[in-house]
Parts: C-alpha cells; structure tokens; sequence
C-alpha cells in the first residue's frame, strides 16, 4: 500500500510540505499556551538579538537559542499530542514520554537564558 503523499517529488513536495509546516505553526498557536508564550518572547527575542549581539557568533547564538527552545517545544507537543491519541489513560511509559519532553523544554530554557545571561553579562558588567 503506497502513501498517495510519499509520492510527490520537487516543487510539489515542497509546497505541499511548507503547507504542512504553516499548519503545524497555527495548531501550536492555538492549542498550546506554552508554545504562544515562548513566540511572543521570539518576537521580543529575536529583533533584541540583532541589538544586543557584538558580532555574528553572538547573534547567532542569541537567535539560535530562541528557535531551538520553540522548536523543542513544538517537538513536546508532538509527543503529547501521540501520546494522548494512543489513549488518555495513566500509564507509566506515557507519563514517561511526557516527562522527558517537558525536560528537554526545560533544559532547551536553560540554555537560552544561560546564553542570553553570558552575553548580557558580557556586554554591559564585564
């Protein structure tokens, strides 16, 4: 049994895959609150990295923590939402599944306000 999807190759795989993408961003941004919290921060984040950044390694690194804790985010929201089609009831490797998730959001975090923390420190204390 073949996808009809797996079948589409160049522009039309690309198309139909930044459609998918588009709809991806819009589910996040209307079902998990998580997930609109961080792309308002993004959208505060981003623009600040440009300003705050002395070179391209540091804007960068300021960007590029931003993204990667929305894209870790939108990586636990995936997990959560499989988890939760396969059943809502408890069960330890699901709970399991979901808190590994929520770690790595939490470690994604820390490593942005760790970065931002460095370069700010860097910029205006040292």
């Amino acid at each position: 049994m073949n996808n009809p999807h797996k079948m589409r190759t160049g522009l039309d795989r690309v198309l139909h895959a930044f459609g998918y993408s588009m709809q991806g961003f819009s589910a996040a941004l209307r079902f998990e609150s998580a997930f609109r919290q961080e792309a308002a921060l993004a959208v505060v984040m981003l623009p600040a990295a440009f300003w705050l950044g002395r070179n391209w390694m540091e804007v960068a690194l300021l960007a590029g923590s931003v993204l990667l804790v929305m894209i870790v985010e939108l990586l636990n929201s995936a997990i959560e939402a499989v988890v939760d089609r396969v059943s809502l009831d408890l069960h330890e490797l699901a709970k399991r599944a979901k808190d590994y998730g929520s770690a790595a959001v939490l470690l994604a975090l820390l490593w942005c306000g760790g970065v931002w923390a460095t370069v700010i420190y860097q910029r205006w204390m040292a």
